[in-house]
């Protein structure tokens, strides 16, 4: 007997704060895709669990005690839509990507996030097969103070960006995302 559309919901999101592989296994689709990957690491773009493990490092190496507790759910057989907040302190780089290239490094700025989300997972055969999502990515940076920028934090991001810090963050998330989506892999 498989999990419920919100056994499965709670089991997605306790892989992203928690990178466990097991959980990955039991609860992700090998072909599920992420909608909303083109904004992280490469390897959050992979099909599957390891996709899922890739996304939970990348964000976790950003936002240590990262959490996810949900609001509420309704769905039906094929979609769970899920209303939850993501929370956790901003202790490390918050890199952001577009085309596979760093985009964004947000230095640590120690503040705590809490906002609110909806995701949308489709269902199939027991799994999550697919996601995606409406967040208020705004609310997240004006927390971390990036909109509207606060002094310290615009200077921070430039001098970071022109001494090379933010491609070396950029390049040790990606490296991080490659290295739990590895977890995923059969062999392991």
């Amino acid at each position: 007997m498989g999990m419920h559309a919100a056994d499965l919901a709670e089991g997605l999101f306790g892989i992203l704060e928690t990178g466990d592989a097991e959980l990955a296994a039991e609860v992700v689709a090998d072909d599920f895709r992420n909608r909303e990957a083109a904004v992280s690491p490469s390897a959050c773009s992979i099909p599957g669990p390891a996709g899922v493990l890739a996304s939970g490092a990348w964000m976790r190496s950003a936002f240590s005690d990262l959490r996810f507790p949900i609001i509420e759910t309704a769905g039906n057989d094929r979609q769970i839509w899920v209303r939850l907040r993501m929370q956790g302190r901003h202790t490390g780089p918050f890199v952001r990507f577009r085309d596979g290239a760093l985009d964004q490094a947000v230095p640590p700025t120690g503040r705590e996030i809490d906002f609110e989300q909806i995701h949308v997972l489709e269902l199939r055969d027991g799994k999550v097969a697919g996601h995606e999502a409406v967040r208020d990515d705004i609310a997240m940076l004006g927390q971390l103070g990036v909109f509207p920028p606060a002094p310290p934090t615009a200077l921070r991001m430039i001098a970071w960006k022109v001494t090379g810090r933010a491609a070396r963050a950029a390049a040790d998330v990606t490296a991080r995302a490659a290295e739990a989506a590895a977890l995923a892999r059969p062999g392991r």
